[in-house]
């Protein structure tokens, strides 16, 4: 269990951006492991099942905060300019190749951080996990529209973020 430790608080620290909150998201994970150790002991699976125990805990753990901000993320329904869609995607592609990978991460790791949590959990849902908007939008019970909404919002702000890294295109710089 010790060599997944890494994995269950970054999987936790990705979706809640709160050190505090992801060390008690895995303590629990690790209680969980515990309880059911006979089942996983020695499994070739049990990485996957700490990561899938991770991200539900980390998501019910939000899910009891969702409605604070499932209101103000729908207060705002205006659309982004295309071309802000555009630059902010190219914006995330074009990471300086004189950057090396642990550089990159961290800075994308502390935009992720300062994102509203309404973007920020769909976000890495959708780039770190792997799931489907329809499973987003199953997991956190909103709209499949909001949730579309809230990955392209967040990508804007995470380009805006970035930009000030010599993370953007030209087009942002505008």
């Amino acid at each position: 269990m010790h060599a997944y430790q890494d994995m269950v608080y970054s999987t936790a620290m990705r979706l809640t951006a709160d050190a505090a909150q992801a060390e008690d998201i895995a303590q629990e994970v690790f209680l969980r492991a515990y309880q059911h150790f006979e089942r996983i002991q020695g499994s070739v699976t049990v990485g996957g099942w700490l990561k899938t125990v991770a991200t539900n805990l980390t998501l019910n753990h939000l899910s009891r905060h969702r409605r604070r901000w499932r209101l103000f993320s729908e207060l705002a329904p205006e659309s982004p300019d295309p071309e802000e869609i555009v630059g902010a995607i190219e914006a995330l592609d074009s990471l300086p190749a004189e950057m090396d990978a642990e550089q990159r991460a961290a800075l994308v790791r502390q935009a992720l951080n300062e994102l509203p949590e309404h973007q920020r959990v769909p976000l890495v849902l959708f780039h770190f996990h792997d799931m489907a908007y329809e499973q987003i939008a199953a997991q956190l019970g909103v709209s499949l529209a909001k949730i579309k909404t809230d990955i392209l919002r967040g990508r804007l702000a995470l380009a805006k973020r970035l930009a000030p890294h010599g993370l953007a295109t030209e087009r942002d710089g505008r």
